[in-house]
């Protein structure tokens, strides 16, 4: 069983993986899933996951010394991540263990290449590309339609784990490219 805490809402999460650990003012929208080994912590401020976001294997999410931690509709925050006080827009697909920290906000349809450290209070446009140790924008390009599709693979990914199916049918692999919100 999960750890989730008293102040945690549930808004119909796809999945919530046994070994997550969700403590304090924490929030995960409809159709969410929430991957093995994640931890987050809201001791103060607030963590909020959108709606068919996907929070993959072993991510922690915290919040900042003075801000929450929000993260858009249809993200994919993949292994390794850590997310501390910051803002990640709608449809963003954040790499394998990127870092993005207090204050920081990464614009809707964006990607943060894996390794990626971004620093306290950087700030990127919708539709960039992120990259770098510290991060740069390397380009600008509307991610949204390749996000997306990643996140409805996570999406019924997870409603095929929360039945205990743990392999995809050509029908969820259809569903995946088709663009439908079933």
């Amino acid at each position: 069983m999960p750890h989730i805490g008293p102040h945690v809402t549930l808004n119909n999460p796809a999945f919530i993986h046994d070994t997550a650990s969700i403590y304090g003012k924490v929030t995960i929208g409809a159709g969410a899933s929430v991957w093995p080994q994640v931890v987050m912590r809201a001791e103060m401020f607030e963590i909020k996951i959108g709606a068919r976001t996907n929070i993959q294997d072993f991510v922690m999410v915290h919040v900042g010394g003075s801000t929450p931690t929000i993260v858009g509709e249809d993200c994919s925050i993949t292994h390794h991540v850590t997310l501390h006080g910051c803002e990640i827009g709608d449809r963003c697909l954040i790499g394998i263990n990127a870092t993005i920290m207090d204050g920081a906000r990464i614009g809707a349809n964006s990607i943060v290449a894996g390794h990626t450290i971004v620093r306290e209070g950087q700030e990127f446009p919708d539709n960039s590309i992120i990259a770098g140790v510290p991060a740069k924008l390397v380009g600008t390009r509307d991610n949204s339609e390749a996000n997306l599709i990643n996140a409805r693979f996570y999406y019924r990914n997870g409603l095929n784990y929360a039945r205990n199916i743990d392999r995809m049918s050509d029908d969820d692999i259809a569903y995946m490219v088709s663009g439908d919100t079933d």
